[in-house]
């Protein structure tokens, strides 16, 4: 294999695990980022993102010479990279739309410092259109443009990079497109190449897909409990018919984190813009919002035996406040989103969860009081509410926790506990599609 001087601009979760997995598989890479303390922390092998086998990566990459760190784009264009990828954030715009302006930002500023022939790679999830924008800025026939979408999920993004499922490429240029492509090429993946449109929207369709299979499951779930059916044997029974899969059939309190809500949100702007009303798209959204919605009704009866009584000055444990397990991200977390309707009720919230500390400071957390363990949290609650689906929970003391609550309730929105454990332990244990 060749290998390849690698230019990665931005250091988040995309970012440090593309160049981190890339300096693994033999490339030279450096990776520059806007934060100069940041950058000094990676130079000395401290990664902040909690991602596992990732630390071990970037220290590795150090330590054999193949990763670097350097302040803003414009240093780590001077390396004179052969590819350089985009991994900077495209955050939910107005309306919707994919906020590109710090990919703009960057291209304005390595324009002229790019070398020939050099190849600038879009990796981070960007509306189609984005890659010939790209070029305009550019303004440079020497330099060619592809798209190379992430498939990475958080916790897991270590993984997913060196077991891929698929690699996508896509550019006007197929020699530039298979360059990008020959750079995975130990990983032995199936190769998409096709143009940058259709590389570009692969991300948003697989992503909405994946968010509407869990709004599908989600209202299957809430027909369950009307109908007295149990979710888990019903979703059983699709997963094994190949055409759906087990993977993304596990209810819960709604689907959130980086992706999946800014992803939705731009595939219905790009529909109109293209005079297509996106209609399942649409209701896919409207029923994560309902989803959440109905995780208070659930705890507003198991506290009060009603769907719609009072939770005013109710104190509720919430078991998880990331968006899923495995990760310290509470971006679109869903557990917020239900913190939040739980505090507008007038519910006073307690939270514990492994990945954060009572100092963590984020502007949705400001209605849940972070506490050091999960007794400190359950102590006097009238419910314990699990969101999060983190495994540590399932070996937590629940006798101790039966003695420490007011009400012995736990309402488990992630169907994570077993429910005869949690009974034993003297709790009325209330799922989601369970009878």
């Amino acid at each position: 294999m060749f290998v390849r001087r690698i230019a990665v601009i931005g250091t988040g979760y995309v970012g440090l695990t593309t160049g981190a997995c890339l300096a693994s598989l033999g490339h030279d890479v450096v990776c520059a980022d806007v934060d100069a303390d940041k950058v000094k922390r990676l130079t000395a092998g401290e990664v902040d993102i909690l991602e596992p086998g990732l630390a071990d990566l970037v220290a590795e990459g150090i330590a054999a010479g193949r990763l670097s760190f350097v302040l803003g784009a414009a240093n780590a264009v001077q390396h004179a990279p052969e590819v350089m990828f985009l991994c900077v954030p495209t955050p939910m715009g107005v309306g919707g739309v994919a906020d590109l302006s710090i990919v703009e930002s960057v291209v304005e500023e390595v324009r002229e410092l790019l070398p020939v022939d050099c190849v600038v790679v879009n990796k981070s999830t960007v509306p189609v259109g984005t890659a010939e924008r790209t070029e305009e800025l550019l303004d440079r026939a020497d330099v060619a443009v592809v798209s190379n979408p992430e498939f990475l999920r958080e916790g897991s993004a270590v993984y997913d990079f060196l077991n891929p499922d698929r690699i996508v490429v896509g550019g006007r240029q197929q020699d530039a497109a298979e360059r990008v492509a020959a750079l995975y090429a130990k990983l032995g993946a199936p190769t998409v190449l096709t143009d940058a449109p259709s590389a570009e929207l692969v991300k948003y369709a697989a992503n909405c897909f994946l968010a509407m299979k869990l709004s599908y499951v989600n209202a299957v779930a809430e027909l369950c409990d009307r109908l007295g059916a149990n979710i888990s044997d019903v979703t059983e029974g699709m997963g094994y018919d190949k055409r759906i899969g087990q993977a993304f059939l596990q209810p819960g309190p709604g689907w959130g984190g980086s992706c999946l809500p800014k992803d939705t949100s731009a595939m219905v702007q790009l529909a109109d813009a293209a005079d297509f009303e996106f209609r399942l798209i649409r209701a896919t959204i409207d029923t994560n919002t309902r989803q959440r919605q109905r995780m208070v009704e659930k705890v507003r009866l198991a506290v009060t035996g009603k769907r719609n009584g009072s939770l005013s000055r109710r104190k509720l444990a919430l078991f998880g406040l990331t968006f899923k397990a495995g990760t310290d991200d509470l971006r679109d977390s869903p557990a917020l989103a239900v913190a939040a309707l739980l505090r507008q009720a007038g519910a006073d919230l307690v939270g514990y969860d492994p990945a954060l500390k009572p100092e963590t400071r984020h502007p949705d957390l400001s209605s849940v009081t972070v506490a050091d363990d999960p007794y400190e949290a359950a102590k006097d609650a009238e419910a314990v509410v699990v969101l999060t689906e983190w495994p540590e929970f399932r070996s937590l003391d629940w006798s101790r926790l039966a003695d420490s609550v007011r009400n012995p309730i736990v309402v488990d929105t992630r169907n994570l506990l077993d429910p005869a454990v949690a009974r034993r332990a003297g709790f009325q244990w209330i799922g989601l599609g369970k009878p």
